[in-house]
């Protein structure tokens, strides 16, 4: 079991405590520009964003990932579809060329690179692009392509990101895809997530990253009641003062929880537990379907702005 750090729990379980000013300022800055204006304060306090949270298109260039492996192999197909998410609204395509699905196998570097780099670089004129890579080779080569953001899985390359002058995601995994789910395995999910996650941005911080998101990684190396726990106390998260990237959409938790859909068949639930997320602090959810998902993250953040017909004194 691994020992995690005293000091980062106590991080975990303070709340935020910076003003609302400078939360909006950060915010604003980073749904305007994809990064914090430099110089400027570390955004903080992301529990009750002010902004519309964002989403993240997915877009595997692979022919095995869970959900939609070998649709958008051909690189054709992919700008195509990253360019229509775009259209949806999409503020960034997440473009992968490695499946990250339990029991997944590593895919070699110069195939990696010869799925992802071509369609980094036809969408990145058009649309915010995110490398979703393990590798510092294929990161730095998307990044070379056009990416401003690596999405990292392994929450290894930060000194990548750093050189490089991007931003940088750092998920919670245990061992890698085709050995995770044999490692879920915790005395306390959300506290130790929360460690890991403050542990890792604190370095990439270090290393001179300026632009930090966490993310807990739901479906890696956790069960659904890990991955419901991990929901359920989000804020915990949030409460650290750094952008949260959530990721549930169509993942396999959520069939039991609907009558046992099938991949294809899980927008409710990734509707709802992307609704959750936002509700809940996160700055940027992970989407298949971006349309409704855009939709509804409007939502979340729309009603506080609108009138509400049925109370007299908001029509007044």
């Amino acid at each position: 079991m691994r020992v995690v750090d005293r000091g980062d729990l106590g991080v975990c379980l303070a709340a935020s405590d910076a003003s609302a000013a400078t939360t909006d300022r950060s915010w604003r800055h980073i749904h305007a520009h994809g990064r914090p204006a430099a110089g400027s304060p570390e955004p903080d306090g992301y529990a009750d964003p002010p902004m519309t949270p964002l989403v993240m298109g997915v877009l595997n260039v692979t022919p095995d990932s869970f959900s939609d492996g070998g649709r958008f192999l051909d690189h054709a197909a992919a700008v195509e579809h990253g360019l229509a998410m775009a259209a949806e609204g999409a503020a960034v395509i997440d473009v992968g060329g490695e499946s990250t699905r339990p029991g997944a196998e590593p895919v070699g570097e110069a195939e990696e690179l010869r799925r992802v780099v071509p369609v980094v670089e036809a969408l990145a004129a058009h649309v915010r692009v995110s490398i979703d890579t393990t590798k510092r080779a294929v990161a730095a080569a998307a990044v070379a392509a056009g990416a401003t953001l690596v999405n990292d899985v392994s929450a290894s390359l930060h000194t990548t990101a750093a050189e490089a002058g991007v931003g940088w995601v750092a998920m919670h995994m245990k061992g890698t895809p085709a050995t995770m789910q044999s490692l879920a395995h915790y005395d306390d999910v959300v506290e130790e997530v929360c460690a890991f996650l403050a542990a890792k941005a604190r370095q990439a911080q270090d290393a001179g990253v300026t632009e930090v998101w966490i993310d807990p990684g739901i479906g890696f190396a956790k069960t659904a009641a890990h991955n419901l726990s991990l929901l359920r106390h989000l804020r915990r998260l949030t409460g650290l003062g750094l952008p949260v990237l959530v990721g549930t959409s169509r993942k396999s938790f959520l069939g039991p929880l609907a009558d046992g859909a099938s991949t294809d068949d899980r927008l409710e639930g990734s509707l709802a537990t992307a609704v959750w997320a936002a509700g809940h602090g996160a700055a940027m959810v992970r989407a298949h379907h971006v349309r409704a998902t855009v939709q509804a993250m409007r939502l979340v953040a729309g009603p506080a702005d609108q009138p509400n017909p049925a109370d007299p004194a908001s029509a007044a």
